[in-house]
């Protein structure tokens, strides 16, 4: 079973993690490097090559997960890393409020048919990982899901468990969970929404309710704090990223997504004797044509 190795990014498995430690910016020794662009490009084409061989061997499958605050960067971060990826063996789900016939089901059972089969990567916007952050900082929205019980005292540790419990089967069954928190500051936040109120062509992307989400912004760290101390596993880890740099935020997911097929040690598969046989065969009768 994949467990993840130490990294500045990884959030401890210990429950000793703190938000309040976690830089929004990428360190201070990697700021006289900022071509992060080119290094993308260049992280995005091994991905693409990654993906086949991961799709060529079906031994496993690739699951990742993106949460962020509003105008973090989830987007985009998912369109630039992945777009060497061949579409047919990805596939990306967004995750907004439940329907009327969600609510009605466990808090996980929207998500179940998107998981990615062997060979394939899946890429969720957002996740079940909404019920203990959205959730939790809007209660009141338990209500819909018709709980038979009102929720006792230990109900988030309760949630946490069955998610821990949730990934630990993923990955014994030969899914790779990677989770990545886009961790950007409230000062860039505010630049960024502003930006989609002052250009035009970004007006599509304001939604007047991101600034009543806004003001709960400790609510809403506090949850994250939570959840990624109490959900960060080697088995489905937890990335703390930088977020306020966009290009950097993009190419240290891209990284360690690649870093992650690097240990998988992935080839393409080798024709067997009876396999070059038939290529040889094969080959004939279309010379003979």
């Amino acid at each position: 079973m994949f467990k993840a190795r130490a990294h500045r990014c990884l959030v401890p498995p210990n429950g000793k993690f703190r938000i309040a430690d976690c830089p929004t910016r990428p360190d201070k020794d990697k700021n006289d490097d900022k071509d992060w662009d080119a290094k993308l490009a260049k992280e995005a084409l091994e991905l693409g090559e990654g993906q086949q061989k991961l799709y060529s061997r079906g031994s496993h499958a690739m699951l990742i997960i993106l949460q962020a605050l509003d105008a973090a960067g989830k987007d985009g971060t998912i369109r630039h890393v992945f777009a060497h990826i061949n579409p047919c063996g990805l596939h990306v789900a967004s995750f907004k409020a439940p329907s009327t016939v969600e609510v009605t089901h466990d808090f996980m059972w929207r998500t179940v048919p998107h998981l990615p089969a062997r060979g394939n990567v899946a890429v969720f916007n957002r996740s079940y990982y909404e019920e203990v952050l959205v959730v939790r900082v809007h209660p009141k929205f338990l209500d819909a899901q018709r709980l038979a019980d009102k929720p006792p005292k230990r109900f988030w540790k309760e949630r946490f468990r069955a998610i821990v419990e949730h990934e630990r089967h993923l990955a014994e069954e030969g899914t790779i969970v990677l989770k990545f928190w886009l961790n950007i500051s409230k000062d860039e936040q505010r630049k960024r929404l502003l930006d989609r109120i002052d250009d035009p062509s970004k007006h599509w992307k304001f939604n007047s309710h991101d600034l009543d989400e806004r003001a709960l912004w400790d609510d809403y760290i506090a949850a994250y704090q939570d959840c990624l101390a109490e959900t960060s596993r080697p088995w489905a880890p937890w990335y703390a990223i930088p977020g306020d740099d966009k290009p950097f935020a993009r190419w240290q997911v891209a990284r360690l997504i690649n870093d992650t097929f690097e240990r998988l040690d992935l080839e393409f598969p080798k024709a067997t004797a009876a396999g070059l046989a038939e290529i040889k065969k094969a080959r004939e009768r279309l010379l003979s044509e």
